[in-house]
């Protein structure tokens, strides 16, 4: 069964340009997440899917450069369009797309992640944080009752999806043409995990949590 993990990186971000190689507490951005799937060794290939030449000198060893179209860093360009050219580009069994704008990623997760998908009882699995809390949708309560407000504890679980990392076997896409299936595995992860870099609050949030986390493995 061929795993294959791929990065997609565009460096003509629009909301926060170069982010990707932004010095975050010492190292560049991708750095970060280039480290963490470089401890996996359940992962057959891995890549770094981007159109621009200009990262191959931040990818180490292990993880290889494929060039993608250019036409896919275009701003209206859907994520599931560029995970269909990725599985046309690359044969695998099961695949893994992970976001370097999540740099907090942990090998752990993936690694747990993966095993539930090729155990065989799921057909994908996704990184998703639990809101337990009282939530609102369309200017009414969506999740709880306002005569009859029970604890927070108490509260059924919403999971929302976060970009760290889907994992999803090729039957899935090619039927479905999604990155989750019919049966996923929804894999929890911490605040740190789900930090997501988008915009420069983002990032300065994201260089606080980098120093904090620093700080805590000292």
């Amino acid at each position: 069964m061929k795993v294959a993990l791929f990065i997609p990186i565009k460096l003509n971000n629009q909301r926060l340009p170069g982010k990707n190689l932004m010095d975050l507490d010492g190292k560049p951005v991708c750095e970060y997440l280039f480290e963490t799937v470089s401890k996996i060794d359940e992962i057959d290939e891995k890549y770094v899917y981007c159109s621009d030449e200009a990262i191959i000198p931040y990818i180490p060893q292990g993880i290889k450069f494929l060039k993608r179209d250019a036409r896919l860093d275009g701003f209206m360009v859907k994520g599931l369009d560029i995970i269909e050219a990725f599985v046309n580009d690359v044969d695998a069994d099961i695949y893994i797309i992970t976001h370097v704008t999540q740099p907090f990623t942990k090998a752990e997760s993936i690694k747990n992640a993966l095993a539930k998908v090729t155990s065989g009882e799921y057909d994908s699995a996704f990184s998703a944080v639990v809101l337990q809390d009282y939530m609102w949708y369309q200017g009414k309560p969506f999740n709880y009752d306002m005569k009859n407000i029970v604890r927070t504890q108490d509260l059924e679980p919403i999971y929302m999806e976060t970009g760290a990392f889907f994992i999803f076997t090729k039957e899935v896409f090619q039927k479905l043409h999604q990155r989750i299936g019919d049966k996923p595995y929804i894999y929890e992860i911490d605040q740190f995990e789900a930090v997501d870099i988008d915009t420069r609050e983002d990032f300065e949030f994201a260089q606080a949590v980098a120093a904090y986390l620093k700080k805590r493995k000292s």
